[in-house]
């Protein structure tokens, strides 16, 4: 299983310093601390459900060593909930994954700049 280092935090997970991501299926992923395995959370992938595109923060890019050539990936946490159609994802707060050195990060984006994104926003609503 692969490990990743996170570079600054995880907002709600400000202690966990390394997790290994288990894929469930193509939606949805466990994220789970390293050293903790009491912390995990489930994360989904948001091109699965929409159109999603935001620039990460030059700081941000600076400390994962990310270039224009990087392999990146993205992730949104999930808070589950039944039925799971029920479930909502944050998507103003994405982890971005350097799968090149294996660092994740996450940013928080600006609701001003990115109205169509919301912090909990319900999977049903993307199924077509």
């Amino acid at each position: 299983m692969q490990k990743y280092e996170i570079v600054g935090n995880i907002l709600g997970f400000e202690k966990t310093t390394e997790v290994e991501i288990y894929k469930i299926d193509d939606l949805f992923s466990t994220m789970r601390d390293t050293k903790n395995s009491d912390i995990s959370f489930t994360v989904s992938n948001p091109y699965i459900l929409r159109e999603y595109s935001f620039d990460i923060p030059s700081d941000l890019q600076s400390s994962m060593e990310i270039n224009e050539n990087s392999n990146l990936s993205a992730y949104n946490i999930v808070v589950l909930q039944k039925p799971i159609e029920n479930s909502t994802v944050n998507f103003l707060a994405p982890i971005i994954i350097n799968n090149d050195n294996n660092k994740i990060a996450q940013t928080v984006l600006e609701p001003a700049r990115h109205p169509e994104f919301g912090m909990t926003e319900v999977i049903k609503t993307f199924k077509s």
